[in-house]
């Protein structure tokens, strides 16, 4: 929501939504205050019929008639407001296509934002100011704390969050009951140490001579999944004021090195070629017996629910902590929408817990809401079928999740240079403390120029 993708459905789904590529600023100025009337007022006539147009990206065809449903309701309950909701290209052809639009005056009254390209739109003026309709009539204390981080920029809102995904450890049911073995732990209290995780993967590594039929594990080597473990390890991309480069640090490269030992000396995991020449996505080895555990984001559940094979759901493996990190899309208005007001109130809707638990109960989706994650929250949402036996046991994963880092920068261009390089040392045969070196003064370099 400009890299190597793995060509998995699920990958592709959340890397094209907040791995898109763009870079730098317009002269475009930003209105980093609220807006100055006293209160918002409504942009059309009594009884008048304003419309909005909406837009977003279609990942499956279950979202987009997820959305559909949604604009439905909202109609209903405000017959003034007609919502005209069109669809765009993921990935960086929705941020080109976007871009261009605000260039020619174009672009939509509200629209799906990638949570990585959010503060780069706001520093180009291009987002509405959302404060006063806030402090009016929203209240934000229920999102929950990686959620109001991601949504606020210098203490301004300009968009809201629709919800989280994170990064999860999905497995193969049978798979461990053939073997004999306990099912990864979902509870985060429980979760499995590194070399736990290297030894059971290993052990579900299963060859035939020199062709491997079964692998222990699949999805660790792209940075979106490096930094869930690197955060572990007390570690992190970016120092804590996002104003440099913590790349080269020994935090990080112990996990990268240790994800890298995983495939190469342990032989547990596969190179993402392997998926290209089978023709199959990282769900369907995992259905299918190839690959006994799959590292992604949560939003794949979806998916992996409608497949035939009972799916687990664990928590990643800790170095020194068990943690994961959280982001997803914002909903914004256009600065120059000529209905700030109906605008806002799509906007509200799409942020309602009413809109955001039918995707929730798909699994596609994962509450922000503190109170969706309380024993009473839970109830409205946990869908049997969909979640996993157990899946209550991540609450505290996700309620405690950290906040993205790359959705805290306004500049692509650091997501580039760092997936260069990771693909350099896991694929090309860098050496780490080259990449790391590498990746510390492009990161520092861009930093300084924002």
């Amino acid at each position: 929501m400009k890299k190597r993708m793995v060509v998995v459905w699920s990958c592709l789904t959340v890397l094209a939504l907040v791995l898109a590529a763009c870079s730098g600023s317009s002269g475009q100025g930003n209105d980093s205050g609220p807006r100055q009337s006293a209160a918002p007022s409504s942009s059309a006539a009594d009884g008048e019929v304003v419309t909005l147009r909406f837009m977003g990206w279609e990942v499956s065809p279950l979202e987009t008639e997820s959305v559909k449903k949604g604009l439905e309701m909202f109609m209903q309950q405000n017959p003034n407001i007609r919502v005209e909701y069109t669809t765009l290209p993921t990935g960086t052809d929705y941020v080109a296509k976007m871009q261009t639009m605000f260039l020619g005056g174009e672009e939509p009254d509200v629209f799906f934002l990638q949570s990585d390209y959010y503060r780069d739109f706001v520093k180009r003026g291009y987002l509405l100011n959302l404060d006063e309709y806030i402090a009016r009539d929203f209240s934000t204390d229920d999102l929950i704390d990686s959620s109001y981080m991601l949504s606020t920029v210098d203490g301004h809102f300009y968009g809201i969050q629709s919800c989280i995904v994170a990064p999860v450890l999905f497995y193969n049911k049978a798979i461990f009951d053939k073997a004999g073995m306990s099912y990864p732990p979902s509870d985060p209290a429980e979760a499995w140490t590194w070399e736990e995780f290297v030894d059971v993967a290993k052990r579900l590594t299963i060859k035939s001579g020199d062709r491997v039929e079964q692998y222990g594990v699949y999805g660790l080597e792209d940075y979106y999944q490096t930094l869930a473990l690197i955060m572990s390890n007390g570690g992190n991309w970016f120092n804590e004021d996002y104003t440099a480069s913590a790349a080269n640090t020994p935090e990080v490269r112990e996990v990268l090195q240790k994800i890298y030992d995983l495939r190469v000396v342990e032989g547990a995991s596969p190179e993402a070629r392997l998926l290209q020449n089978a023709g199959m996505s990282a769900s369907q080895m995992l259905q299918t017996g190839r690959i006994a555990m799959l590292v992604t984001g949560s939003w794949a559940l979806q998916e992996l629910s409608h497949m035939d094979f009972e799916v687990g759901v664990g928590v990643l493996p800790k170095f020194k902590e068990a943690v994961t990190h959280a982001q997803a899309h914002l909903h914004v208005a256009s600065k120059n929408t000529k209905h700030p007001e109906e605008a806002w109130k799509l906007v509200k809707f799409l942020s309602s817990e009413e809109y955001q638990l039918q995707n929730v109960r798909a699994g596609l989706w994962l509450p922000n809401r503190k109170s969706l994650y309380t024993k009473e929250g839970i109830q409205k949402w946990l869908t049997e079928g969909v979640h996993p036996e157990g899946f209550e046991k991540l609450i505290p994963y996700f309620l405690g999740s950290k906040v993205y880092s790359y959705a805290m920068l306004p500049s692509q261009r650091i997501q580039e240079e760092t997936a260069a390089q990771l693909d350099a040392f896991f694929y090309g045969g860098l050496d780490l403390d080259t990449a790391l070196k590498n990746i510390e003064t492009a990161v520092n370099q861009i930093m300084a120029d924002l």
